[in-house]
């Protein structure tokens, strides 16, 4: 915790600055051109929707894939494994990450009239998806990232339009054909897309498959591992 917060000032207030700014950006914009959300009538909410799972999953996917390259000096340590490195900063983005999506969408809820209707087993499925994919593409990454060090600054760049792609500022159906069709691909549009599906009861979100999502997560997740241990000597060595 001190070594991921503790090294800026602010530490943990910054995990809470980075989405208040990203929802109150993107409400500011959108609200100046559109009278309403593609969904309700209230911007924050929205937004909050489709950027807090976005967040966690991209917070964990981050986190989990720098946990070799962080902690080489522990895994000198006969008792320290690779997975104990992994699960750590796993366990500590996720932790994080919840505190920060609670704390937000209760303000959120307190201060305006969203007129949504929560779903609690849609919340919980949409925050599975997320981790489970946060974990399964971090994993895969920390063997990429540990081994071959320009992967880091190349995924960087391939996914910089990531946000734009995986429905936090529009819906699934707004798309035009054949790009929607691409699009179902992307597994954070289900992410996304089961969350606005919990909190407005209008929207039923059909296309939503968390067994893509989980399979995704889980075939990435399965290959980096198996090559982590693969390699594990040569990561060391670097």
């Amino acid at each position: 915790m001190s070594s991921t917060y503790g090294r800026s000032p602010g530490g943990y207030v910054w995990a809470l600055a980075e989405p208040i700014l990203g929802i109150a950006l993107l409400s500011a914009i959108f609200s100046i051109g559109f009278r309403s959300p593609r969904l309700g009538d209230n911007f924050p909410i929205f937004y909050a929707t489709g950027l807090l799972p976005f967040y966690l999953f991209n917070d964990i996917s981050s986190k989990t894939s720098q946990a070799v390259n962080y902690s080489k000096q522990l895994l000198a340590y006969p008792r320290v494994t690779l997975i104990d490195t992994i699960f750590a900063r796993f366990i500590l983005s996720l932790l994080t990450q919840l505190m920060v999506n609670y704390v937000l969408l209760t303000g959120l809820l307190l201060a305006f009239e969203t007129r949504t209707t929560l779903e609690v087993d849609r919340i919980l499925m949409t925050y599975a998806m997320a981790t489970a994919l946060g974990l399964g593409v971090g994993v895969f990454n920390c063997f990429l990232m540990s081994l071959y060090p320009i992967w880091q600054r190349a995924y960087h760049i391939i996914t910089r339009p990531l946000l734009l792609v995986s429905g936090v500022i529009f819906i699934y159906e707004s798309i035009p054909i054949p790009y929607r069709e691409w699009l179902w691909w992307n597994p954070l549009m289900h992410v996304t897309g089961e969350m606005r599906g919990a909190f407005y009861k209008s929207y039923d979100a059909a296309y939503v498959s968390p067994l893509y999502v989980f399979s995704f997560a889980a075939i990435t997740g399965a290959v980096g591992l198996l090559f982590l241990k693969r390699y594990y000597r040569d990561i060391m060595e670097k």
